[in-house]
């Protein structure tokens, strides 16, 4: 297809078309509608008795490419998935109703690639090596384009093709390290035909030795018989000569540079054999050669790096939805009026984190309120805290229950963590009358913030849960008046540091609350925040933070 003069070069829209057998073949769709069966005058004639006379076309609409099916016997898939009418994407996979058939792999190529094989002198016009580095560039460029629309195999294919080209040798394998050990990845004979990965019958392991063994970066000496008599089966081979590259690990930061790096970073090699003639390795041969693997060591890393790339991004989905989750555990609405008022927030430092708080109504005359802290950070610490919270959902609310609800914690942790995990932990039940009831398991000193600004800590009454099986947790008692508050925190409070390092510290925070101690629990929990926001200036945390206020007014019941 011609453009106007000045306009942008199309995309060649092309089919690569994969036999059963493994044969890849590359019909460029110069027309369309372009079609697809098993009668004689297809553009795309399908040697299947199970393809249609007339199966599918492809017809171009609005500069895209749609394959639609004719209403086939055994219809179209595209991915897997079976279509009536679908828009084409480079990388799709067609297929014509049934698995073992021909593969139709949809491709764009760059129109740069069609003038570059187009350009190529005549085989007279000049000398044999200048035509092989003309066609290998040719073949580089073009495993590059296909890398954006094939897969890491079939580009590596190519390369292994170019290479038994290069050579005139008649088999070829790319192998890839995988531990102590090499597997293959790609095995092709010199008519472009897959074969088994039997084929190589010369042990992994006297190659892996030769990889191990070289001393030049980009090229080993290989002895198929590894130096010692042969056994039967490498006797058997009759091979008339061998030829084995180095793949080595590349880096690839720059863009348009590619950067080898030592013997110890091998990634695999591409190993060559022939019986009939021996390989041509001149000068000239043996330098495209190792061109040819420095491409393929490239186009290794970049898969490497995609993989990485792909695997990154799942995670942080995957640590999306946790903490969408672990934000849902926590109380959506929080008692604003009545004799019990509470405000709160839990800011984690990562995606996830290993605190939690609640309240809870126990009954008509007492609510319960917890704050817990899991050591550690990340998921390990946020899925512990998501079992405390579900363990402490039958919120105690007698003293021996209170008792007996943090020994049964204090063994849950150390049945499942083996003591690397603990948790510290404050849990309150505030009755109606004022009664307040407490243990503290190693936690931050909660503050009871009387309306006068006097401020007494709850300091603790046990070791953290999950450390030692013999920890006791006392239950003590105190009051609050009308108007009096509990301050409950997280350590990740008073070590938020801002960007000069400093800490926000703990008599920031008894300054902040002694001077607002009328305020109520909405006002005070945000003028917490605000100052801590503002002491902080946005520099990110080490530490989750969570701040729960309770009020206590009975005068609005």
């Amino acid at each position: 297809m011609m453009n106007p003069p000045g306009d942008r070069p199309r995309r060649q829209a092309c089919l690569i078309v994969t036999s059963p057998s493994g044969h890849r073949r590359r019909i460029a769709l110069e027309k369309t509608p372009f079609t697809i069966g098993r009668q004689p005058d297809n553009d795309l004639v399908i040697r299947d008795t199970r393809a249609s006379r007339r199966h599918a076309q492809i017809i171009e609409e609005d500069g895209a490419y749609v394959i639609e099916d004719l209403e086939s016997k055994h219809g179209v898939t595209v991915n897997g998935e079976r279509i009536r009418r679908r828009a084409l994407r480079p990388g799709d996979v067609i297929r014509l109703g049934f698995e073992d058939s021909d593969e139709l792999t949809f491709t764009l190529e760059a129109p740069e690639l069609g003038r570059l094989l187009e350009n190529l002198p005549d085989a007279g016009a000049v000398p044999a090596a200048a035509q092989n580095l003309i066609k290998l560039r040719a073949v580089l460029e073009v495993a590059r384009a296909l890398q954006s629309s094939l897969s890491t195999d079939d580009v590596l294919a190519a390369v292994v093709d170019a290479a038994l080209t290069i050579t005139g040798t008649e088999r070829g394998f790319l192998l890839l390290k995988e531990g102590e050990d090499l597997g293959i990845r790609v095995a092709r004979d010199s008519s472009g035909m897959s074969l088994p990965k039997e084929a190589l019958q010369v042990p992994t392991r006297l190659i892996h030795r030769a990889l191990r063994e070289r001393r030049e970066l980009l090229s080993m000496n290989f002895d198929p018989f590894g130096g010692v008599r042969p056994d039967g089966s490498v006797a058997n081979l009759e091979l008339r000569s061998v030829v084995a590259v180095p793949l080595v690990r590349v880096r690839t930061s720059d863009p348009g540079e590619t950067m080898t790096t030592s013997l110890n970073e091998t990634v695999g090699l591409i190993y060559l054999d022939s019986r009939r003639a021996s390989a041509d390795l001149s000068a000239g041969n043996r330098e495209l050669l190792q061109s040819l693997a420095i491409e393929a060591s490239t186009i290794l890393e970049n898969a490497r790096l995609l993989e990485q790339e792909r695997a990154r991004q799942a995670l942080e989905e995957e640590l999306r939805i946790a903490r969408l989750i672990q934000q849902s555990l926590l109380p959506d609405r929080l008692p604003a009026g009545g004799w019990f008022r509470a405000a709160g927030s839990s800011i984690a430092s990562r995606q996830v984190g290993g605190d939690y708080y609640d309240v809870i109504q126990i009954g008509p005359e007492a609510w319960s309120a917890v704050v817990a802290d899991v050591c550690g950070k990340g998921v390990s610490s946020a899925l512990l805290a998501a079992l405390l919270q579900g363990a402490a959902l039958r919120s105690a609310g007698e003293p021996g229950e209170i008792e007996e609800m943090f020994a049964q914690l204090n063994r849950f942790l150390l049945e499942r963590t083996q003591g690397e995990k603990y948790a510290t932990l404050f849990y309150a039940v505030l009755r109606s009358g004022g009664e307040l009831e407490w243990a503290n398991a190693a936690h931050c000193p909660p503050l009871v913030v009387r309306r006068s600004g006097a401020i007494e800590l709850l300091e603790p009454t046990g070791l953290p849960v999950g450390m030692l099986e013999s920890a006791a947790y006392e239950v003590k008692r105190e009051r609050l008046a009308p108007g009096d508050k509990l301050v409950i925190y997280t350590d990740g409070l008073t070590e938020a540091r801002n960007p000069q390092g400093q800490f926000f510290e703990t008599p920031r925070l008894h300054r902040l609350v002694r001077e607002n101690a009328q305020a109520s629990c909405t006002e005070l929990h945000a003028l917490l925040v605000q100052e801590l926001d503002r002491f902080t200036g946005g520099a990110p945390q080490a530490d989750d933070v969570t701040l729960l206020v309770v009020e206590y007014q009975p005068e609005s019941a």
